[in-house]
């Protein structure tokens, strides 16, 4: 007898959207709880291989391995959270430069205005008033936005490394737990997604880590040749800031212009910081993600764009973030399910990367030329599952074991 009901195309695409509409609704007025749970999951699956480490080389219990790598992760963003504070409260008292400079090039550019466009400094006065009187008004709810939302950034990064915790110490029992939702006869293919879906946001956060280093390295070294004051805070900010996808390098250059005015008002160094800026750019796009940063799971730019204005949309700069793996996550479920493989694909690069011509490689953009499709390729063993829900009962047991095949997180 056969169990699954055949729908028209117009009744599944109905059955489609309306479960598009509820995901997104029930992401929306759940973020505050969902975005921490998800940022710690991205986090376990980064700090479970020092867990493994810790448990198979230095014999550490399970709780006391976990219990060390979390605070591990926590110490290193203490650490780094304690040389921004310094530099910043140094930027700060430079403040005062920063207004004196600006001014000075505000007075330049009025200068040019009345002499190139006959506008009088009244008569732009007038029209910065008439452009800056709502922005006032905004300015002050944008305030206490953002004083509501650093209140729950705080509360966010108190709870994540509890999660972080929490879901690396049960991660067998979660694991036995999806087990338990699927028939034995989809277990194989179960343990395959689970296992790429590893491997996909692994590769991804180990290559953004790579590439906000390499960021700040190299935004470091050119904002010291060019002269700049504070360039190793800069540098740091700007491979953090890169971490937001698209944009968060437009903020980054902001901020290095209107530091760069510590220094000096001259507009050489606004041009330097500019030039420097795009030329980091270009290394990172050009070279450090495709090598880098390059997930297993290779995403469209127009599927990457829409999903990161969504993620926006629904929970800011962390939603932004948050945007591409769980793409990359969706992909991997989606290119291993039959009903849903055209949604893969969709979401899927498929066009070559580059063509030969005249014995060098350049860029192709025909999607004609390829239509191959992504295959991820790993050597890791996939979980077998078991009815054991502790780490203390599968330490000794054979390698079939769960805890010592799962690789899920």
């Amino acid at each position: 007898m056969n169990d699954l009901l055949k729908f028209p195309f117009y009744a599944k695409l109905t059955l489609v959207l309306l479960s598009l509409i509820a995901i997104i609704f029930i992401f929306y007025i759940g973020q505050n709880i969902l975005v921490p749970i998800m940022m710690s999951f991205l986090f376990a699956i980064l700090l479970y291989p020092i867990v493994q480490f810790l448990k198979s080389k230095l014999y550490f219990p399970h709780v006391l391995a976990v219990m060390l790598a979390v605070l591990l992760f926590v110490l290193l963003f203490l650490g780094l959270f304690v040389f921004l504070s310094f530099q910043i409260s140094d930027f700060a008292d430079d403040f005062d430069k920063i207004e004196k400079n600006i001014t000075i090039h505000i007075s330049n550019i009025q200068r040019f205005l009345r002499e190139h466009f006959n506008l009088s400094s009244w008569e732009q006065k007038q029209y910065l008033d008439t452009a800056t009187e709502d922005s006032m008004k905004k300015g002050k709810e944008i305030i206490g936005t953002t004083l509501m939302s650093f209140t729950d950034t705080l509360l966010n990064l108190t709870l994540i490394p509890i999660y972080t915790f929490l879901i690396l110490l049960y991660r067998t029992h979660f694991l036995l737990f999806l087990s338990k939702l699927f028939k034995k006869e989809n277990h194989e293919q179960l343990k395959n997604i689970l296992t790429n879906i590893r491997v996909a946001i692994n590769s991804y956060i180990v290559g953004l880590i790579i590439e906000t280093i390499l960021v700040s390295v190299m935004t470091t070294i050119g904002f010291i040749l060019i002269g700049v004051k504070y360039a190793v805070l800069l540098g740091v900010v700007t491979g953090i800031l890169n971490l937001i996808p698209y944009i968060g390098i437009l903020f980054a250059g902001i901020l290095s212009i209107i530091a760069s005015l510590t220094g000096s008002p001259d507009l050489s160094i606004i041009i330097g910081v500019i030039v420097v800026t795009i030329f980091v750019q270009l290394i990172d796009n050009n070279i450090l993600v495709p090598i880098i940063v390059s997930s297993k799971v290779e995403i469209n730019a127009f599927i990457s764009i829409i999903g990161i204005i969504i993620g926006g949309a629904i929970a800011g700069i962390a939603g932004m973030f948050l945007a591409l793996p769980i793409i990359a996550v969706l992909k991997v479920i989606f290119d291993r399910i039959e009903s849903l493989e055209p949604w893969g694909y969709l979401m899927g690069d498929h066009l070559p990367k580059t063509y030969t011509w005249h014995s060098i490689k350049l860029p192709l953009f025909d999607s004609d030329a390829s239509s191959k499709k992504t295959i991820i390729k790993t050597d890791l063993i996939v979980p077998i599952f078991t009815e054991t829900t502790t780490e203390n009962n599968t330490e000794n047991k054979p390698k079939t074991d769960l805890n010592k095949t799962s690789e899920f997180i």
